[in-house]
């Protein structure tokens, strides 16, 4: 049985990662700014202590951590809005420099979770790893919340890698507690609606309880000052929503989305993102165009290193549609 304390714990990634480890049956302090509110409250019945602590307070960070196996900076943020640089660099660079000084000092050890975001890619047949390099000028443009996300989640892991701690670079995760949603929402848009158009690009996919194992796993064993993608399966989005609208008796995209028809959406993204910037996020012009390229990595490192399972796709996708259903997602 072992003993950790973690940030995140009421996000996606997080509560599973709570979840594997009280199956475990081990110990988990959630370390949070705020006691958690709202209809879905992913902590609610599980055994855990709940502690308020400032995550700027070093020495109160210290305290909350002392006797720990292992610290987890599970909590990140994608903030697209007004002064969404400044509180992305709070979560994922300041955050995190206090949370490594205090497990430092109860002389725990550290586990950053960042992102595939700072991990190159390639086809499928040549997919990126862990030293793959990337232009983050052509990838993500010179400046705006994607570029801003990049840069502190990169800031983030030089720390942890300076300090000797291991990184997690999750890819594409789908499974239960997709709270907002966030990449639960391609499964929710085909359980919907009937979805006749596909994104001619793909991704590196994982179960959500495979990426929880893998940051137990990876703060347990993994290389001191190493990172290591956590990423199952290399899918095209037309396989991604095929397989989702098996899933939900609909019939599979057929049609590939022009990449003209992306282009006048980015277009009309940038005007509407004056208007709401998080309600269209989404059609920010460098993520739809990241839509279109086949962006595939390889977790195999964790699958050997770290012993990360292999969930199937389909099992995945009918777990999160079931756990969508019963939160009133469907409804």
């Amino acid at each position: 049985m072992k003993t950790w304390a973690l940030t995140g714990a009421t996000g996606f990634v997080g509560a599973n990662v709570v979840r594997a480890m009280l199956a475990r049956g081990d110990v988990v302090r959630c370390l949070v700014r705020k006691v958690p509110e709202g209809k879905v409250r992913p902590l609610d019945g599980l055994d855990v202590a709940i502690v308020k602590v400032d995550v700027a307070d070093v020495a109160a960070l210290t305290s909350a951590v002392r006797g720990v196996d292992g610290v987890l900076h599970v909590a990140g943020t994608f903030d697209p809005g007004p002064g969404g640089e400044a509180r992305m660099r709070d979560v994922h660079v300041d955050a995190a420099r206090t949370l490594i000084a205090a497990a430092g000092n109860a002389g725990a050890r550290f586990l950053y979770c960042s992102s595939s975001i700072t991990v190159g890619y390639g086809p499928r047949d040549a997919p990126g790893d862990e030293q793959t390099l990337l232009s983050p000028d052509r990838v993500y443009g010179t400046r705006g919340p994607l570029r801003a996300y990049y840069e502190t989640k990169l800031e983030g892991e030089r720390q942890t890698i300076a300090a000797g701690g291991v990184v997690v670079n999750p890819d594409y995760v789908l499974g239960p507690w997709d709270l907002k949603p966030t990449s639960g929402q391609l499964l929710l848009t085909v359980a919907r609606h009937a979805v006749p158009l596909y994104p001619r690009g793909g991704k590196c996919f994982i179960d959500a309880e495979d990426c929880a194992i893998g940051h137990i796993a990876a703060i347990e064993r993994g290389e001191p000052g190493q990172r290591y993608l956590l990423g199952n399966h290399n899918l095209s989005y037309r396989e991604f929503l095929a397989l989702s609208a098996e899933a939900v008796g609909r019939r599979p995209p057929f049609l590939p989305i022009p990449n003209l028809a992306l282009s006048m959406a980015g277009r009309a993204g940038r005007a509407l993102q004056r208007i709401d910037t998080h309600r269209f996020a989404g059609l920010d012009p460098v993520l739809l165009r990241a839509m279109q390229e086949g962006r595939y990595r390889s977790g195999e490192r964790a699958r050997r290193e770290l012993g990360v399972p292999v969930t199937p796709m389909a099992t995945t996708i009918a777990r999160t549609l079931g756990w969508f259903r019963q939160y009133g997602y469907l409804d």
